[in-house]
């Protein structure tokens, strides 16, 4: 199940999460703010990176920045929940 509508919209209002980002971490069997909160933000960027076959997603600063946003945004709302 991919992420709520709610989810989807609070990832999207961070800067560099964009549509791809988020069907790249349901690709990944990320699909909630729990799973999120969960996750270690170096696993999805190599498995984000495995999956394309590029090194992109890994060594981009740009990709770590929106990923780590995502999971601290993922584990802020777990803390307020």
């Amino acid at each position: 199940m991919p992420f709520s509508l709610e989810e989807r919209t609070a990832l999207l209002a961070l800067k560099g999460v964009g549509p791809t980002v988020i069907t790249r971490l349901e690709q990944m069997g990320i699909a909630s703010m729990g799973e999120l909160a969960k996750a270690h933000v170096s696993e999805i960027l190599a498995q984000a990176s495995a999956a394309l076959g590029s090194t992109c997603w890994k060594n981009s600063p740009q990709a770590r920045a929106a990923i780590t946003a995502a999971v601290e945004l993922a584990r802020a709302q777990g803390e307020n929940a």
